[in-house]
């Protein structure tokens, strides 16, 4: 289900919210991702100049759990080797902070789609998570959530080389908080089921569902994209939304801006 609107009232505008929907297209448009999807075809030395990005702005398993940056990155330059055509490797020209590329990696995403999936549910559940916290809170909120999907999935990859990219961990816990405090909200939504069939739920429904297809995806079965998909930081920080939403759901609106 395609979600399209929430029946959820505002008291004031969610300038947090909007700052990092704009901050997220912003980065999008100044990464590599976003020329060569919109070129239509990708070039080896596009890939390479992409995968350099990655790996520099990316929160990377490995080096999380280490704290250390490895010693030959990706260069952005592509060779042909005996073995074939690929990327060239070599020591960084950079000084990388594993603890702070969680931070940067939540405004990175790899192609269109992941972008504007992960900023359609900020922007219709993220508002009213910020009108019941209040702005700072909510910030503070959503960079908690998101550092704490990506070292929860550090732990359960620990191996991994792959870098992480995307805001879904941060959006993951705006969700999981969604479900605890407004779970008898009415959210519209889009079923494709040959067509798209407009219907409203409550927030428990299409929230539990979407919660319940992470964790099945996170197992590795039921997609083909189990693989390149980071769902256990999905289901990570979902769960650590809905437990710091706990604390705002019996309470009053906090009444200041911030």
């Amino acid at each position: 289900m395609i979600p399209v609107h929430d029946v959820n009232p505002l008291r004031r505008t969610p300038w947090v919210t909007y700052a990092l929907v704009a901050g997220n297209v912003v980065v999008f448009l100044l990464m590599p991702a976003a020329a060569h999807s919109l070129a239509g075809s990708t070039t080896l030395a596009q890939l390479c100049d992409l995968q350099a990005f990655t790996e520099r702005w990316g929160a990377v398993p490995s080096e999380l759990l280490r704290n250390q940056a490895p010693g030959l990155v990706p260069t952005g330059r592509a060779v042909l080797s005996p073995q074939g055509p690929g990327c060239l490797l070599g020591p960084p020209s950079y000084h990388k902070v594993p603890v702070l590329s969680v931070l940067t990696a939540m405004f990175l995403h790899s192609s269109w789609t992941h972008l504007l999936g992960n900023m359609l549910f900020l922007a219709i559940f993220g508002n009213n998570i910020e009108d019941r916290m209040g702005r700072l809170r909510f910030l503070l909120f959503y960079l908690v959530c998101g550092y704490v999907a990506g070292y929860g999935f550090a732990l359960t990859a620990s191996s991994s080389t792959q870098p992480l990219i995307g805001a879904s961990g941060a959006i993951a816990g705006v969700l999981g908080a969604y479900l605890v405090i407004f779970p008898r909200a009415r959210v519209w939504g889009l079923i494709p089921v040959l067509f798209f069939l407009p219907l409203r739920v409550p927030a428990w429904l299409m929230l539990g569902m979407w919660f319940v297809l992470q964790a099945f995806y996170s197992t590795g079965y039921g997609t083909a994209q189990a693989a390149s998909v980071a769902y256990a930081a999905h289901v990570i920080g979902f769960v650590v939304g809905a437990l710091l939403g706990l604390g705002f759901r019996r309470t009053r609106r906090v009444r200041s801006d911030w």
